[in-house]
This record gives C-alpha cells, sequence and structure tokens, in this order.
C-alpha cells in the first residue's frame, strides 16, 4: 500500500466510529429494527421447515416462502385487492373486511405487479413502524429498557406472526399506537386522521374515539384548559363511515356486513358469557378443535381479562380503557373466535408482560419461554393449513 492510498483508509470513518456517530435514539432505533428482523426472519424459516416436516411438500422458490403464509382471511384480502368489493356470489362473505389493507395491497402491487408480495411487504414495513411507535409511546412514561423490553414481548407474544403476514394486524396497529402517541403529544390533528385510516383498517379502530376522548380528559384534568382541537377526535369515526359508504354501494344497506357475518361466519353480537359458554362447549371436540377453540381461546380470554383488570391499577387510564374495551369487543359475540390474535393489539398487556419481567429473572424467562414454546406451535400449525387465529 502507497502514502496516499493509507492516508486515505486512515481518513475514512471505520463502521464502529459510523455508530458513535449516531444519536443515542437513532442507535436504539436501529438495534429495534435488528431484533424485529431478526424475529421476523426466524418466523419465516421455522414456517417453511414446519411445512416441510408436516406437509412432506417441498417449498419452491421465494415466492413458496410466502404461500406457506396465504391462508385463510390472508386468501380474501388478496382478492378484495384484486376484484374489489361485491355483495354477491364468493365474493359477498368479504364484505365483512374493511378496505385500508386490501386498498393498500392494490396500489403497491401496481409497482410490484405481485399482490401476494405487495401485501407482505405493507405488513413488514407497517410491523417495523409498531415496534418503533410502541417504542416511544411507552417510552414516554417509563425507562428505555421497559419499552424495549415491551417491544421485545409484544414481537415474541404467541400470534406475533400475524405481525408478519398477510394480514391487518401490522397496519392496525401500526395506525393506533400512532394515533396515540400523536394525542399524547397534543397534535391532535394528526391523531384524528391516523384513528380515521385505523377505523378503515379494522373495526375496532372506532375504539380509538373513546380512547382518544378519555386521553383529553386527562390532559384537561392535568391543565384545566379546554382545547379545541380535541373535536379532532370526532373525525375518527369518518374512517367507518368510509366502510358504511361501501356496504350502501355494494349492497343497499350501510349495515350489510351485520347480516353478512351472521349468515357467512354465524357471529351475531351477545352478552360475554354466552360466547364463553360457546367456547367452552368446544372443549368437548375432537383434541385439536378441543385445544385450539377451547383452551386455548379461553386461555387468552383469561389473559385479557386479567390483564385488563390489573391495567386499572397500574397503567395510565387511556391504556386501560383500550385494553377493556378491546376485550368487550372480542368477547361480546355469540361464536368467539381468535381471541389469541386479537389479544396481540392490546399493547398495554406487553407492557405488563415487561413490568412483571422486570420484577425479577425468573418472570422474564417463564414470559419468555411461554411466549416461544406457543409462538412455535402456532406458526407450525397455521402454516400446515390449520386454524390458528
Amino acid at each position: 500500500m502507497n502514502e496516499a492510498s493509507s492516508q486515505t483508509a486512515l481518513s475514512e470513518p471505520s463502521p464502529s466510529r459510523n455508530w458513535r456517530r449516531l444519536t443515542p435514539q437513532m442507535r436504539r432505533d436501529a438495534r429495534l429494527v435488528g431484533i424485529m428482523l431478526a424475529i421476523k426472519a426466524v418466523c419465516m424459516l421455522f414456517a417453511v421447515q414446519s411445512f416441510h416436516v408436516w406437509a412432506d411438500k417441498p417449498v419452491g422458490g421465494w415466492r413458496g416462502w410466502l404461500e406457506v403464509w396465504n391462508r385463510w382471511d390472508a386468501v380474501s384480502y388478496l382478492k378484495l385487492a384484486e376484484f374489489g368489493y361485491s355483495a354477491t356470489g364468493e365474493m359477498r362473505p368479504m364484505m365483512v373486511f374493511y378496505p385500508l389493507y386490501p386498498w393498500c395491497i392494490s396500489l403497491v402491487a401496481r409497482v410490484t405487479g405481485d399482490f401476494l408480495l405487495s401485501a407482505f411487504l405493507i405488513s413488514t414495513v407497517a410491523s417495523l413502524f409498531v415496534g418503533l411507535l410502541l417504542f416511544r409511546l411507552i417510552a414516554l412514561d417509563y425507562s428505555p429498557k421497559l419499552a424495549e423490553r415491551t417491544v421485545w414481548f409484544l414481537f415474541i407474544f404467541p400470534t406475533s406472526y400475524f405481525l408478519h403476514i398477510g394480514y391487518t394486524e401490522s397496519l392496525f396497529l401500526a395506525l393506533a399506537l400512532g394515533c396515540l402517541l400523536a394525542a399524547r403529544k397534543q397534535d391532535w390533528p394528526l391523531a384524528g386522521c391516523l384513528g380515521a385510516l385505523a377505523c378503515m383498517a379494522r373495526g375496532p379502530g372506532i375504539l380509538l374515539m373513546p380512547t382518544l376522548a378519555v386521553e383529553a380528559l386527562t390532559q384537561y384534568r392535568a391543565t384545566r384548559r379546554w382545547q379545541w382541537q380535541w373535536l379532532w377526535i370526532l373525525f375518527v369515526a369518518s374512517g367507518f363511515g368510509v366502510y358504511l359508504w361501501i356496504n350502501a354501494r355494494e349492497a343497499g344497506d350501510p349495515f350489510a356486513f351485520v347480516q353478512i357475518r351472521r349468515e357467512s361466519f354465524y357471529i351475531a353480537m351477545g352478552w360475554p358469557w354466552l360466547g364463553i359458554q360457546q367456547t367452552i362447549g368446544a372443549l368437548g371436540h375432537n383434541p385439536a378443535a378441543a385445544e385450539m377453540s377451547g383452551r386455548q381461546e379461553l386461555t387468552f380470554i383469561a389473559l385479557g381479562l386479567v390483564g385488563v383488570i390489573v391495567s386499572w391499577f397500574r397503567l395510565r387510564p387511556v391504556y386501560s380503557v383500550w385494553m377493556t374495551l378491546n376485550w368487550l369487543i372480542v368477547t361480546s359475540v355469540t361464536f368467539i373466535a381468535s381471541v389469541p390474535r386479537y389479544t396481540l393489539v392490546m399493547f398495554p398487556l406487553h407492557l405488563l408482560f415487561a413490568q412483571l419481567a422486570a420484577k425479577g429473572r425468573v418472570w422474564e424467562i417463564i414470559l419468555t419461554v411461554w411466549s416461544l414454546l406457543y409462538l412455535a406451535l402456532f406458526i407450525s400449525a397455521f402454516a400446515r393449513g390449520f386454524w390458528a387465529y
């Protein structure tokens, strides 16, 4: 090496020096993104390997890695993205699905030319925002370490694989967290807009209205000053209005989805004990159904209820309201299904896990092992094509 090249090499900053130049927040974000991507990669690999073992079939090419996950509701979202809504024929049951995710898939597919790939790209980007936004939201009240641990427990939660695949969880949770973070920072126009988008992504988005109202009340108690910007909370309902307009346009009734849900999925509103009683009855079915539709549903119903109760003693009111309303909306039906998946978006539960883990190494190990074991169980079942929420 000559003298000139030696001086050039010495003048170039090393990777470690570049890393040190980043702000603490940037380094923390980079570390979080790395953890989330690593978990995502492990889940994808484990699903393919599970499929190889249980289906005894090869997975061909990169698209095969995605097709393993293209099951159940994911198929419906792709059809909606490609063909749009219709209240007749085989598309009629899909009227119960909200429009934002399939619209996003359709938009991205104009660039990629592939609906399935587009669905995964959207979920991947949204899931990274979920982790970063959750960290920032929790860090407003707690230490960065506890916020990081909260993100960790979210991404290893037994049904966290829904953050990575062609489902709405990642998009919805990113919008909901962004909405609540904006409200905490008193950017109410942004909170209202993100809340409206969350309503277009999933039905429980409408729960952001009372949740935001509680946050506004908390801020009023602290300052005793009325803010006209709180009226942006009402804008959240506009997202649900878009969904009602789709129903009115396609079926002639803005609430057609209620009847369609009843006739296609046997689900209607009811008292929580009615649905819980039906779930208990599933314990008498064959072993697989008894486990997945019985014991696991009941386990997560109980887990959510305990989280709701504890949250009212340990967490900010806005978190308790979000937990409570989400638990009620998933249990107040005549036929309970997918509670383990719906529990995923009850993000204050992961904060409670982090707080419990902070009390001692034993609790951290127990919660981590439980999460990872059931995450593996549910992924292997889902990849094989079984119902796994």
